[in-house]
């Protein structure tokens, strides 16, 4: 009884402290108003959401919850051999797939979106080919030269996809009203998992102890500042080339890794 009342109330502090709800809104908050400052021409601070929160919202906030808890974070709670990459992943499709399914209307080009979804699906499932783990601490742990192209394939392909899955690209669906800029709730709850996730699969995993965090939380707001990057950089250039490089780019480049990700496999059996 004892150690199931631990084990709740490990759990609990984990999805509703750290790694869990709180960090993934403090840390959402500062990057998204980072994001803001430096992607708009406008000086004044943006408006807070004055609606209540949607059951798209809630459903994003529970999903990226499951994916948060699995990151191989310096303290996290959760034991290491609870954590999976295909929950974490699973987690942050469905945050995708519930504004597809409950707010089609609202989505700027969903059947792009979901295609590059499918790519970061490729990103993140890769490196878990050769370890044949799907802890995510296992395989960002994982130095082997001959998986090294794997590696940087799938983590090029990752930063590549992130733009759209967080609707940093220009595009924007027909019903949205230009107006005063307000801070996006969807995407502070997923700035963290993202990020985080990117730092847990493709670099090697910090140590518990202060030194550690810091360490994390450097490599995972670094992430951020590439992905914010990336963000205005295809802003500038325009929807229809933003449109065609996904297409005709980032499409192929998923199936490259996807090729090398089954040579790399039998080569190293």
């Amino acid at each position: 009884m004892i150690q199931i009342l631990a084990g709740i109330a490990t759990h609990s502090v984990a999805l509703l402290l750290y790694p869990g709800l709180a960090a993934m809104i403090a840390f959402g908050i500062l990057v998204e108003l980072a994001w803001m400052r430096l992607s708009r021409r406008e000086s004044e601070w943006p408006e807070l959401p004055r609606r209540r929160p949607s059951p798209v919202l809630g459903t994003i906030a529970l999903c990226a919850l499951l994916a948060s808890v699995q990151l191989a974070a310096p303290f996290n709670p959760v034991p290491g051999e609870e954590r999976s990459v295909v929950l974490a992943s699973v987690g942050l499709a469905f945050t995708v797939w519930a504004e597809l399914a409950l707010t089609v209307e609202f989505v700027a080009e969903p059947g792009l979106l979901l295609v590059i979804q499918l790519c970061w699906l490729l990103a993140v499932l890769g490196p878990a080919v050769q370890p044949e783990s799907l802890r995510p601490q296992v395989l960002g742990n994982v130095l082997v030269p001959g998986f090294l192209p794997v590696k940087v394939a799938c983590a090029f392909l990752y930063l590549l996809c992130l733009p759209a899955l967080l609707r940093l690209w220009p595009l924007a669906p027909p019903t949205e009203r230009r107006g005063r800029q307000r801070l996006d709730g969807r995407r502070i709850l997923t700035w963290f998992p993202y990020c985080g996730l990117f730092t847990t699969l493709f670099v090697p995993p910090s140590a518990d102890d202060a030194a550690g965090a810091v360490r994390f939380f450097a490599l995972t707001f670094l992430v951020a500042a590439v992905v914010i990057v990336a963000g205005i950089v295809v802003q500038r250039r325009g929807a229809a080339v933003v449109r065609g490089t996904y297409v005709r780019a980032v499409t192929p480049f998923a199936a490259l890794v996807l090729a090398i990700v089954v040579v790399t496999s039998i080569l190293m059996r």
